[in-house]
């Protein structure tokens, strides 16, 4: 890969690790590969593997990884079936979650570990970060909660089927062409259609194609709440009225305010975007202008090729070596 050019602004690359040991735990089970100890490793290793591509194509500044609580979760406390259904771990995957921290923090990484909160919250923090320091961010995880945390200076790189290279970079014109809504109101579409996979369901009558019209005409969830507090919804079905006459479709006003209006529906709302929003203000421990700090790159050579080779793959050790030793493009 060509050296990137010099960047103005400096980038943080923030990395949702669970989410890629989970990708990763069942695309390459079938390797079986063991580290020097005879101790699974596949998720560890393709993990790596696509945090070394990811720095190899954005050449950040520093790194910054969030792992979840294993232990205690505020969000489950508030609703007990917060991701009931989802399968049960495997028993490796449980055991390379949980050295996943060992292995990044001996690299030289910054690992966040929120008390009683999850990656995703470490992510809104570090895009916070990243806007108040001045510097650009990129998010890479599969998980579209993060989706919320798209900005002029922060970007999204879900990682699909195609890994890293195959994977989407979302900014707020492509989040736009996708879902229809603007990165600041993607909080509320999400808690309108409500979230399968947490197991929280949406607003009754709601879903993907009507909640960023909603959103689109009304200009914001607070706007709509607002003109049905005070004006019964007029406003609201005025608007939507009229979009229906412009698109040529039948008009759907009256139809939305009685599903919003509808008994339960704007408590669900409410907690849905309770439970969905992302922390902005966690403690991430990144002290750039402290040389050595842990997660600035470059790394140290001796450290990255001690702690990759335990993996025992020697091309990853090859090219750890060659994306996480060199200064990055905002030094060039």
């Amino acid at each position: 890969m060509q050296t990137p050019p010099p960047r103005a602004r400096r980038l943080l690359l923030t990395v949702d690790a669970p989410s890629l040991l989970h990708r990763n735990h069942h695309a390459r089970a079938h390797t079986d590969l063991r580290d020097r100890q005879g101790r699974p490793a596949w998720a560890l290793h393709g993990m790596l593997r696509q945090i070394l591509e990811a720095v190899d194509q954005f050449a950040p500044d520093a790194l910054l990884f969030g792992l979840d609580d294993r232990r205690t979760s505020v969000r489950e406390g508030l609703y007990p079936d917060y991701k009931a259904g989802r399968a049960v771990k495997d028993a490796t995957l449980v055991e390379q979650l949980e050295r996943a921290g060992a292995l990044l923090e001996a690299l030289g990484f910054r690992t966040v570990t929120p008390d009683g909160f999850e990656a995703d919250d470490v992510n809104a923090s570090a895009a916070e970060w990243a806007g108040r320091e001045g510097w650009d961010c990129v998010i890479v995880t599969s998980d579209r909660d993060s989706f919320a945390n798209i900005s002029a200076h922060t970007k999204v790189l879900r990682v699909i089927d195609g890994g890293i290279t195959g994977s989407p970079l979302l900014s707020p014109a492509s989040l736009r062409a996708m879902y229809g809504v603007a990165p600041e109101n993607y909080l509320a579409f999400a808690a309108l259609r409500g979230d399968a996979s947490d197991n929280l369901p949406g607003v009754a009558g709601i879903g993907e194609k009507t909640a960023p019209v909603l959103l689109e005409q009304m200009g914001s969830m607070q706007a709509v709440w607002a003109d049905i507090d005070h004006a019964g919804g007029a406003n609201l079905v005025a608007t939507l009225d009229s979009w229906s006459v412009e698109t040529g479709g039948r008009r759907v006003g009256t139809t939305l305010l009685k599903r919003l209006t509808a008994p339960g529906a704007r408590e669900r709302y409410d907690f849905n975007v309770s439970i969905m929003a992302g922390r902005t203000d966690l403690e991430l421990g990144l002290t750039p202008d402290v040389p050595g700090s842990p997660g600035l790159l470059p790394l140290e050579r001796s450290r990255v090729s001690r702690v990759v080779d335990f993996l025992g793959v020697g091309a990853t050790t090859d090219l750890a070596l060659r994306v996480l030793t060199e200064p990055p493009a905002s030094l060039g």
